[in-house]
């Protein structure tokens, strides 16, 4: 209740892992409040229990959200709910990047001249990036891992620079985390010095595998696609029901999140009563048996002494515990293949209803807690017809329910390796993982994708759709409203009321009365570039007004901003008050316009445009009319991230959608 408290009520961004909303700001979508300070305390509390025990960054509530994403966590995997930490700790690297490159909370900021450096788009990209990458390699101990998901899963835009910088992020995650390890192991962290940095190791069994085995591993594969495929679709209709509920209210939100934390509690407890008691098999690598305590492989539960409850095993412990009870080697006869079953449906329903409550949530531990079971119970099946561990058919069903449902290969294959310490695991590894995608590419998108589309987030695909070929940036721009045109020298009074009557965040800047290049008829006008919405409100507030109709020169305008002031995007036209004789001044623009802006013709076909717009990563491109003629306005239309979207041009153009569509020619 806490952490749903903490959520509903202080910070929304802080529920969920944090992923969507990192990928959607890294492909140029604005999600304001998601790099705050609050946001990465509540994500970093909700990683120590769980480990142990169980565009512009616009917010003035950064250090709030911080704080719950921190508590949240922390309520939220205490519960027992089916919550992984390394969905929170992605998101709290960015919040940690965000944080540092701008130099700390909005309410306390620190004005460090070589903060300077980070403070455009670019930097603030790079620097995101960077603490995804660390939280990746902080959650799951890999580091060369976490660069990979940094390239694979959230940027959208990479170069050779990033490499080494995500690179040398991540190492430095890696010998912080090794220098605590050591320390703990001396005793001085009480409850919290268990583990090291392998967290699933499994390299205590010789992996040998033959043509045969090739069989049952495709196998997992298809299962592995199918399976998070199923897994997909079922989250998206929870999700949009969901939506429904928390639409409700606040109360309706708290309700349905103790609600999950009580089935999920009842379920935890009572289930175990339906697995019989085991006898203690003096071959087992682990002693004592049975085990009373926090960790163990054998608990106790309600059986006697020499008995063990398998089901309560896996399910009265940590997910951490859990996975590596799973994942457990040379214990053919731990696990009766009922309790697996019990587990792996469960955990299925878990999976399914506690992601998408108002806390903070990750996805990997409850699909790696799903796959293994399935690959466990193949691999009880097999029996003596594979020479593959089971323990191993379990790491191999993680892996395929994993790229089934988050589409990823080569990270998930270098976090694999990883956390399991077992090289000899990547040819089946990698097989696995190709299947898995492969089959749930054909059915439908990855969950990642599914979120970004509920939440609304304009994510720009790496692909444009076929039928984009058909149509052109002039036919989007006949059917939006007109550009909203400015003058080079405009009076204040047309400025504010375009900023009070329109949300539009760049405008054209137009020059009228040039002289005309030969062989272009008098009166012709010409496109100067384009002015931000923010430097408009800057001038606003700053009152940089003209009495008389002229240009400015450049020390002017040095005099009067700097580029601190240019960079920031915060302000609202609310808050910039004008006097009425103030509206009858002008205010040249020419200084403050950006006088190369991306433009394209007309007759540009749609897929080269949103080609184009990704790969720049622009947020405006204008279009400019194929034959310039007097009368006729340098600018067509302006482009925005929301007129590319697929699903918006189909709305519009629906007949594009049809088979026959793709055989249109231009």
């Amino acid at each position: 209740m806490v952490a749903t408290v903490l959520c509903v009520c202080f910070a929304p961004t802080a529920a969920g892992p944090g992923i969507p909303e990192i990928k959607a700001y890294l492909n140029g979508v604005d999600t304001p409040n998601m790099f705050g300070a609050t946001t990465l305390v509540v994500k970093v509390c909700g990683f120590q229990i769980e480990r142990y025990h169980f565009t512009f960054i616009t917010s003035n509530s950064h250090e709030l959200q911080f704080a719950q994403k921190i508590i949240g966590s922390i309520g939220a995997v205490s519960a027992g709910l089916d919550l992984g930490k390394e969905g929170p700790l992605v998101h709290i690297g960015s919040c940690i990047a965000s944080l540092l490159g701008q130099g700390g909370p909005d309410n306390y900021r620190v004005k460090w001249c070589w903060l300077r450096y980070f403070n455009n788009d670019r930097d603030r990209r790079d620097l995101i990036t960077c603490g995804a990458s660390s939280g990746v390699c902080a959650a799951f101990r890999a580091p060369v891992g976490g660069v990979l998901f940094a390239l694979e899963e959230v940027a959208t835009w990479w170069r050779s620079a990033l490499l080494w910088r995500t690179f040398f992020s991540t190492a430095v995650v890696v010998v912080v985390l090794r220098a605590f390890v050591e320390y703990c192991k001396s005793g001085n962290c009480g409850l919290f010095g268990q583990g090291g940095l392998i967290l699933f190791d499994v390299s205590d069994v010789t992996v040998k595998y033959h043509v045969v085995d090739i069989l049952p591993v495709a196998v997992i594969g298809v299962i592995g696609g199918l399976l998070g495929s199923l897994y997909n679709h079922l989250l998206h209709k929870v999700l949009r029901v969901y939506n429904l509920i928390n639409e409700k209210g606040k109360l309706h939100k708290i309700l349905l999140s103790l609600s999950v934390s009580l089935f999920t509690s009842a379920c935890l407890y009572g289930l175990p009563f339906l697995a019989s008691c085991r006898p203690c098999d003096s071959s087992f690598p682990e002693s004592p048996c049975p085990t009373t305590g926090r960790v163990g492989n054998f608990k106790q539960f309600n059986c006697p002494n020499g008995y063990y409850n398998d089901l309560a095993t896996i399910l009265l412990t940590t997910n951490d515990d859990a996975v590596r009870n799973v994942f457990s080697t040379n214990t053919p006869t731990e696990f009766h293949i009922f309790s697996l079953i019990i587990f792996f449906a469960l955990y299925c329903i878990l999976g399914l209803f506690t992601f998408g409550i108002a806390v903070p949530s990750g996805l990997f531990l409850p699909i790696i807690l799903m796959g293994s079971a399935y690959g466990r119970m193949l691999g009880i099946a097999m029996g003596s017809y594979t020479n593959i561990d089971q323990g191993l058919y379990a790491v191999l069903g993680a892996a395929s329910l994993m790229a089934g449902s988050m589409r990823m290969t080569v990270s998930l294959c270098v976090i694999f390796l990883e956390l399991t310490n077992n090289l000899l695991l990547l040819p089946i590894t990698m097989l696995v993982l190709l299947i898995a995608k492969t089959v749930g590419d054909c059915i439908n998108p990855s969950i990642y994708e599914i979120i970004l589309d509920l939440k609304g987030l304009p994510f720009l695909d790496a692909h444009p759709e076929p039928w984009m070929r058909n149509i052109t940036v002039g036919d989007l721009a006949d059917v939006k409203p007109p550009a909203v045109n400015l003058r080079g020298v405009e009076t204040v009074g047309r400025i504010v009321d375009v900023l009070q009557n329109t949300t539009h965040n760049g405008f054209p800047v137009i020059d009228e009365e040039v002289v005309p290049p030969i062989g272009l008829a008098t009166g012709a006008t010409e496109l100067h570039g384009l002015v931000l919405r923010a430097h408009l409100i800057l001038v606003l507030k700053k009152k940089w007004f003209l009495q008389e109709r002229r240009r400015t020169e450049d020390w002017e305008v040095r005099e009067k901003f700097t580029w601190v002031e240019l960079a920031e995007r915060w302000w609202n036209i609310e808050e910039v008050a004008v006097t009425k004789d103030e509206m009858e001044m002008y205010v040249d623009l020419h200084p403050l316009t950006n006088t190369t802006p991306y433009t394209v013709v007309e007759s540009m076909s749609v897929a080269k445009a949103m080609v184009l717009f990704r790969q720049v990563g622009l947020r405006h491109m204008l279009i400019v009319p194929k034959y310039q003629a007097a009368g006729v306005s340098p600018v067509v239309g302006i482009l925005t991230r929301q007129d590319l979207r697929a699903h918006n041009i189909l709305s519009v153009f629906p007949h594009l959608a049809k088979p026959n569509g793709s055989e249109k020619g231009h």
